[in-house]
């Protein structure tokens, strides 16, 4: 590994010295930019309730839990907060109008992730991705920006009963690719990705440039914490991307 590869490393690579089978990757914050796409649909949806709009700052903040989580955040500015069942209905469907219709007009791949999916496929890992965000605009989403091919398996939001944390998405994909979590990777953004690789007994590397900026990886379970996907290769001694 390079110098320079080593100073945007800030874990100890060692447990990862043998390449996984399998790659499970989270979607928002981790592959993709989404929050343009987002917020354009977030405000569509508060529009239409009487709500003023939100900022893609505040959307890149609330981002991880679900589109239903993301839009009771944006209905009453907290992250915890409800909004009233009627106005939250209202607003879903008008989201999901928007986001279905276009879920790629200002989104776009962060740097290097496209050459990075193909160099690891290369090496015959097999390539997942689960996340959160429902299934229904995942494939959508994907193929616009042009990985589509890239994945045996996708797994979304309503593909199991329960999101992230909960292991069962992540236990759903490694079931799907007839991999066991011994010999699976799980890369994400978020604390949220860490809890849930954890909690399924699968081995998490975060990606700083996300939506969980303040995160204590480490602290969190990540054997690595990388500045861009192209790091992931040289974690295994392959030459890094871009």
């Amino acid at each position: 590994m390079h110098a320079d590869q080593e100073a945007s490393v800030e874990c100890s690579i060692a447990p990862l010295r043998c390449p996984p089978q399998a790659l499970l990757f989270d979607l928002d914050g981790t592959l993709v930019d989404s929050v343009p796409d987002l917020t354009r649909c977030v405000n569509a949806a508060l529009q239409a309730v009487g709500r003023p709009p939100v900022s893609e700052a505040q959307v890149r903040g609330w981002v991880g839990n679900g589109a239903a989580r993301l839009l009771h955040r944006a209905l009453t500015g907290c992250r915890d907060g409800e909004a009233p069942a009627s106005q939250h209905a209202a607003a879903m469907a008008v989201f999901d109008a928007c986001y279905g219709a276009e879920p790629c007009r200002d989104s776009r791949l962060y740097p290097g992730v496209a050459q990075t999916l193909a160099a690891l496929r290369s090496r015959g890992l097999r390539l997942a991705v689960v996340t959160n965000k429902p299934k229904r605009f995942v494939g959508p989403l994907l193929a616009a920006l042009g990985i589509g091919d890239c994945f045996a398996c996708l797994v979304g939001g309503d593909s199991t009963a329960r999101l992230k944390p909960d292991p069962q998405p992540v236990e759903t994909a490694l079931a799907e690719l007839r991999c066991r979590a011994s010999d699976a990777l799980l890369v994400g953004d978020s604390r949220i990705d860490m809890a849930a690789g954890r909690a399924a007994g699968v081995a998490t590397v975060a990606v700083r440039y996300g939506y969980d900026p303040d995160c204590d990886f480490p602290a969190a379970g990540a054997l690595a914490v990388l500045g861009s996907l192209g790091e992931l290769p040289a974690l295994w001694g392959w030459p890094a991307v871009g």
